[in-house]
C-alpha cells in the first residue's frame, strides 16, 4: 500500500469502547525504519481538527486532556502501525478519525499541519 491505512471505526452507544488501527506505507517503514512520529487526530463536524494521542520514534507518548485517562495509544514499530483504544466513549467524541505520520519530533498535537506531515482518509467514529 502507498498511502495511511486505518480501520476500526464505527457506531457505538455512550460508554463503549472501540479500537482504531494505522498502517503506514511500506515504503515508509522499508526507508525509514521507526524513524517517524505518529499520532491520532480527530475533527469533529464544524471544528477544527485536533490532535489527541501520539507516539513518537523514541516511544514518548502524549495524550490530548480531552482524552487521558480514557483513550490508550500503542505503537508496534516492527508492524508500522499505530492503535487507539477508546474507553468510556462520550458523545463528544464523536468524529472523523485520522492516523498522522512526520518526521521524529514533528508530531506536537497542537500542531495540525506542518510541511512533511502525511494524513489518512479518517475513519468516522459516532458515539450516540
Amino acid at each position: 500500500h502507498v498511502q495511511l491505512v486505518e480501520s476500526g471505526g464505527g457506531s457505538v452507544q455512550a460508554g463503549g469502547s472501540l479500537r482504531l488501527s494505522c498502517t503506514v506505507p511500506i515504503f515508509v517503514s522499508d526507508s525509514c525504519g521507526s524513524s517517524y512520529c505518529m499520532a491520532w487526530f480527530r475533527q469533529a463536524p464544524g471544528k477544527e481538527r485536533e490532535g489527541i494521542a501520539g507516539v513518537d520514534s523514541d516511544g514518548s507518548i502524549s495524550y490530548s486532556d480531552s482524552v487521558k485517562g480514557r483513550f490508550t495509544v500503542s505503537r508496534d514499530h516492527a508492524k508500522a502501525t499505530l492503535d487507539l483504544e477508546m474507553n468510556t466513549l462520550e458523545v463528544e467524541d464523536t468524529a472523523m478519525y485520522y492516523c498522522a505520520y512526520d518526521l521524529p519530533r514533528h508530531c506536537a498535537l497542537k500542531v495540525v499541519t506542518t510541511r512533511t506531515r502525511k494524513y489518512g482518509q479518517g475513519t468516522q467514529v459516532t458515539v450516540s
